[in-house]
């Protein structure tokens, strides 16, 4: 008789063989049920997605472990353990300075006053780069997870053991539970975080999904010195995200900013357990700024007046729909409830897909397209035809594929099998 561990590596090989998968890509945020996974129900056009969840897995455990030490310079508390990050938009101005030849990068990041460029990237702006290091660590830990319940190999739940205990538990590696100094302006008077730094951790929803799979699928790795040594970082973090003031101005914040803001505290608040606050959190979303995110004719005004509209509505879209995800998850249904305009998600996405991306990157939208069909159905197939004449038949392998059913694979999955696919979705840059 075969073991269930020599079935389970079988079964992994089995889906690293199925099919080339795609290049990695880091989705702007999703939540996933972890009964939906453990359950292993799963279609049979979703065995390629499954192949490149194994790929993807093994691709970021290469580059970890990830810290906010790594950064070469600390905030301006001195310590080295506060995350820090620059705003992306914002730029020197060193002509009132005086001969800037003569200032060292460090000596303008705090002489010379900056001033906003509204969707132009500063590209000194990952000379810091613990944003960079955080979206990492929230899709190794997503993927590392999925790919532990999809196989039951221990190496991808160690993974996620160790990449939990080094960001925010261990002493010499861990995170200050707060984000005083996100996206810092800069110059002399920009040396403190500000509201938009808070989306810096929004994939947080990402690691509770992760966490949630180890910690339901009762993973021998996943201790309960871990479990509850996360808790305990997490409730800290939460009494900062829920009361220092720069926090509430992004919970304030009507557009993305905002929407990303609840993506984050409503999934901590699962991961500690507070299934009430987190309903709490998402009633709130639902009844506040979502009520006016949604146009009449299906247009998200805050985002299309916005230097790049395309990319800033899949963007927003990608939020709301990651908030539907987590009240699926607590028994708050919210697919069909609309707006003050009488607009719902689904409206947003089919507006969304009538437009043309002009220079913007097209595929930054097709997660959320296949994310809507499978909730709201495609009975005309006029969604699978969509991501079948833009996309291709690449998108069936994309990891989100296998979490996002029910929705037609258009055929591909069985006609190409042996095509090679190349990379699509979202661009490097999922971030402001």
């Amino acid at each position: 008789m075969y073991s269930s561990i020599s079935l389970l590596a079988a079964a992994a090989s089995l889906l690293t063989l199925s099919a080339p998968v795609l290049s990695f890509t880091s989705y702007a945020n999703d939540f996933i049920d972890p009964k939906l996974i453990l359950s292993k129900d799963f279609s049979n056009v979703t065995v390629d997605a499954q192949a490149t969840i194994l790929a993807w897995a093994d691709e970021l455990a290469a580059e970890g472990p990830w810290s906010v030490m790594n950064k070469t310079y600390a905030a301006p508390s001195g310590n080295k353990h506060d995350y820090m990050s620059w705003a992306p938009y914002w730029w020197p101005d060193c002509s009132k300075v005086g001969n800037t030849t003569e200032l060292t990068p460090q000596q303008i990041w705090v002489t010379c006053p900056y001033v906003v460029k509204d969707g132009q990237f500063n590209p000194d702006g990952r000379t810091v780069d613990d944003v960079g290091e955080f979206d990492d660590i929230a899709n190794a830990i997503l993927y590392n997870a999925l790919a532990w319940a999809l196989t039951g190999t221990s190496e991808y739940s160690s993974r996620v053991a160790q990449y939990v205990s080094v960001w925010f538990l261990d002493g010499d590696t861990a995170m200050t539970p707060n984000l005083n100094y996100g996206q810092m302006q800069r110059g002399p008077t920009g040396q403190n975080g500000t509201h938009t730094g808070i989306l810096d951790l929004k994939c947080m929803a990402k690691v509770v999904s992760g966490v949630l799979l180890l910690r339901e699928g009762k993973a021998a790795e996943w201790t309960s010195d871990i479990d509850a040594g996360l808790t305990n970082w997490t409730t800290s973090y939460i009494q900062w995200l829920t009361g220092a003031g720069i926090a509430l101005e992004e919970k304030a914040a009507p557009n993305n900013h905002g929407t990303f803001y609840y993506n984050q505290l409503a999934a901590l608040q699962i991961l500690v357990g507070d299934t009430t606050g987190a309903n709490q959190t998402l009633h709130e979303y639902f009844t506040t700024q979502y009520q006016w995110q949604i146009a009449a004719n299906g247009d998200q005004p805050l985002e299309t007046a916005r230097t790049r509209p395309y990319h800033y509505r899949a963007y927003n879209l990608a939020a709301m729909i990651t908030n539907a995800k987590l009240g699926e998850y607590l028994g708050y249904s919210v697919w069909n409830l609309t707006t003050g305009k009488g607009t719902t998600i689904k409206d947003a996405l089919d507006y969304a897909i009538t437009l043309s991306p002009g220079n913007e990157t097209a595929d930054e939208l097709w997660p959320n397209v296949v994310a809507v069909g499978a909730v709201y159905g495609d009975p005309d197939g006029s969604l699978s035809n969509y991501m079948s004449q833009h996309a291709g038949s690449s998108y069936p392998s994309d990891a989100q594929f296998l979490w996002n059913q029910p929705f037609s694979d258009s055929g591909f999955v069985a006609a190409s099998k042996n095509a090679s696919r190349q990379r699509w979705c979202c661009p490097a840059q999922w971030y402001w």
